[in-house]
């Protein structure tokens, strides 16, 4: 399973540990995930999706899950969430 957000795409990102003899040794920097579900009011059911806080605040701040899938790229956005967002744009049309 990769670490990476399935909304907005943020990954891992690497850096240094520095000591107060400036050593610096690699490190990995893992963004916050956590596993959400989410109600999509256009297809009347729960989506869940492995998401970081910040995407969930993003999330909400849009309007919802909805709101924030046709609004956001589909080079950003896993599969999953790319198949959900055609769904939703499918049961807002008709």
């Amino acid at each position: 399973m990769s670490r990476r957000c399935e909304l907005t795409g943020k990954g891992v990102m690497t850096g240094n540990n520095v000591s107060h003899a400036k050593n610096k040794t690699r490190r990995r920097f893992l963004p916050n995930l956590q596993n959400s579900s989410m109600i999509s009011d256009a297809l009347g059911k729960s989506v869940s999706f492995r998401v970081s806080t910040n995407a969930i605040r993003t999330v909400e701040k849009t309007g919802g899950i909805d709101a924030f899938l046709l609004s956001a790229k589909d080079e950003n956005l896993s599969s999953n969430a790319v198949h959900v967002k055609r769904a939703i744009k499918a049961a807002i049309t008709s």
